[in-house]
């Protein structure tokens, strides 16, 4: 049985929960069509430890494909995330107290590095289930960009595919939500279209947020 690595993360900013991990710990266990099975793990919402402990998971599981999400506050869909950028610039502190400014990810690295998942194709299937999903330009400068950029970095070259998801807040946050099993499923959608297609689709357009 092959591994695929689905990561969400640890609450953050004093809420009592991450809607990134409420969903892709449901989806802990869960076998793909062709023999692949789905592994959740929690990555903590520091710059210090984030990345060590994705690259621990990383050579642990030997994934074959590797996708970690986050929530995106104030988004309403589920967001394939297309670039990562070499810049950490917090707005808030994160869980250790700690908020680089204009700092880089990786000193030397690259100014980016894009998704090398399908994420038209992943947009396409989840729309095609009823929920809102829509390929991103910016996955911020917080922790996510920090995990998708060290993702992206520690596989280059090689042939496991990765990339970042933001998620929606659930409802009662007071900001767009989607419920739970909403987000659960549109995740698993997602999370099979990329298993399953080797060449993007063509479709028009993403959207900057």
């Amino acid at each position: 049985m092959r591994t695929l690595l689905l990561t969400g993360f640890e609450p953050f900013d004093q809420a009592p929960v991450n809607p990134s991990w409420e969903a892709t710990r449901q989806l802990d266990g869960v076998l793909l069509d062709d023999g692949v099975q789905i592994v959740a793990r929690r990555l903590p919402c520091a710059f210090a430890t984030a990345g060590d402990c994705l690259a621990q998971l990383i050579a642990e599981l030997q994934p074959v494909m590797v996708i970690a999400t986050g929530l995106g506050p104030g988004r309403s869909d589920i967001s394939i995330e297309r670039v990562a950028i070499n810049v950490n610039d917090a707005r808030i502190p994160d869980n250790l107290g700690a908020q680089p400014i204009d700092t880089a990810v990786v000193v030397g690295g690259p100014a980016a590095y894009f998704s090398t998942l399908p994420i038209k194709a992943m947009v396409k299937a989840v729309r095609e289930v009823g929920i809102a999903a829509s390929v991103s330009q910016t996955a911020g400068t917080f922790v996510c960009n920090q995990v998708f950029y060290l993702l992206q970095h520690a596989l280059v070259g090689t042939e496991v595919r990765s990339g970042f998801v933001h998620v929606p807040n659930l409802p009662g946050s007071g900001e767009p939500t989607m419920a739970l099993s909403t987000l659960v499923e549109g995740l698993r959608v997602a999370v099979l279209a990329a298993w399953k297609t080797s060449v993007d689709v063509v479709e028009v357009g993403g959207r900057v947020s």
